[in-house]
């Protein structure tokens, strides 16, 4: 169970006092003077979560003990931080205390979850072995105590986010990564997406039940939703050391955060120009809307911070190689392709991003061109004429009618929420 647990409206402050309560607490259950601890944050991705300035009180509390504290953001396989993004993010936390994961040369392999387990789960969509592959600093920093903060909230791959996904994913070595996403590909987005466990998240909980069972951690987990006004706050922090943890923070997530629509023709999402930079990461706008989507709508995405596909030179040149072309498609291609074999959660991403031809997919971008958008299998509009059309000031979160009688739906954050039919949320966990 977890240690503690707060529900309703949380102001800031409310919230940094109950960062504060957990790291007391974990001075009397996990180690009362650490030396050294480690604080996991998500990337700048979840930046609008407050990770940031809770994980910037963390670091003075613990500080102020003496201790002494080091910051890994769970990139996973994004890119990492730059300076001044870690100062936007991290506040007052010096920056020689902030490493980077680096998911291809920072990782050890320390076991694996058996190819058996692996096709029991996923009623046998996939076949193989998933290495446990992690950041060798986790491994071997000596930590008396570890701390990990993130946002729950609904995600393509894992059902929810957050929880060990920051061990898995976030400090995930190339083997975890690749052959995870792929599993999570086989196992089909749409079933994922709203559903508590997962067949990938009873793999992670069966490796950290394997080979995290004696961590010194814990886990501080916010929910946030919108209000009646249409701000977007905190609703809840969840703190323990467990998987029910976990289940608390998500089925409160799942309540607050999944809104039930009937199929929508247009929708208008943006994805925040000092947060999203790429496909690999604007593209939850499709993730999080596809199961509201009409057959034959529309999905027009606003990302005046887009300038690449992939977060890695090889990854964009994959997706520029192969675009967003279908499950079909890519499923067919995989099995012959070198580099798709190689580099299989760019091939999950492919499968994830594509509408499968339902529904249509429009970016507005900051920095791509018309021909490089429409490479991958996309729709451009031009981002000005879209904003003087769309303006975010002036829209209001759910159905906004246009002057000219044009009836869309809007998202101001899709990341931090799921929007589906009623059909395609039945049957979830």
């Amino acid at each position: 169970m977890p240690w503690f647990y707060q529900e309703g409206e949380l102001n800031r402050q409310a919230v940094l006092e109950l960062a504060r309560r957990a790291a007391e607490e974990s001075l009397g259950r996990i180690c009362p003077k650490p030396r050294r601890v480690l604080l996991l944050p998500p990337d700048i991705t979840r930046a609008h979560s407050g990770a940031g300035w809770i994980t910037e009180s963390l670091y003075h509390f613990y500080t102020d003990l003496g201790a002494e504290v080091h910051l890994i953001p769970t990139l996973g396989q994004h890119v990492p931080h730059t300076p001044q993004q870690n100062k936007w993010m991290f506040g007052t936390v010096p920056e020689e205390r902030i490493h980077a994961h680096d998911w291809r040369g920072g990782a050890r392999t320390i076991g694996e979850v058996p190819a058996d387990f692996v096709r029991d789960v996923s009623s046998g969509k996939a076949d193989w072995a998933i290495p446990v592959s992690l950041n060798t600093l986790l491994l071997d920093g000596g930590w008396d105590l570890i701390v990990n903060v993130g946002h729950i909230v609904p995600h393509e791959v894992l059902g929810f986010a957050n929880h060990n996904k920051n061990y898995f994913i976030g400090l995930g070595g190339k083997p975890m990564i690749c052959a995870s996403h792929m599993m999570a590909a086989c196992c089909g987005i749409e079933n994922n997406l709203g559903n508590l466990t997962t067949p990938l998240r009873k793999c992670y909980n069966k490796a950290e039940n394997d080979y995290l069972g004696d961590l010194p951690d814990f886990y501080f987990e916010v929910v946030m939703a919108y209000d009646q006004q249409g701000r977007l706050g905190h609703t809840g922090v969840y703190v323990g050391d467990d998987v029910d943890t976990y289940l608390m923070a998500a089925r409160a997530s799942r309540r607050q955060n999944i809104t039930i629509v009937e199929p929508l023709k247009k929708v208008v999402a943006v994805m925040q120009g000092d947060e999203f930079y790429s496909t690999w990461v604007a593209n939850k706008a499709i993730y999080r809307t596809r199961m509201a989507m009409a057959d034959g709508g529309e999905l027009l995405i606003i990302a005046p911070g887009l300038k690449r596909f992939g977060e890695q030179e090889d990854v964009d040149a994959l997706i520029r190689r192969y675009g967003y072309s279908g499950t079909e498609n890519i499923m067919r291609l995989w099995k012959t392709e070198p580099v798709l074999q190689d580099l299989t959660h760019g091939t999950a991403h492919l499968i994830h991003g594509s509408s499968e031809g339902r529904f249509k997919i429009t970016y507005a971008p900051g920095h791509l061109s018309r021909e490089e958008v429409e490479s991958v299998g996309f729709h451009y509009a031009d981002l000005n004429e879209t904003l003087a059309r769309y303006n975010p000031a002036s829209m209001k979160n759910g159905f906004n009618t246009m002057p000219d009688g044009e009836e869309v739906y809007y998202i101001s954050t899709p990341s931090a929420g799921l929007w589906t039919t009623a059909a395609k949320l039945e049957g979830r966990q």
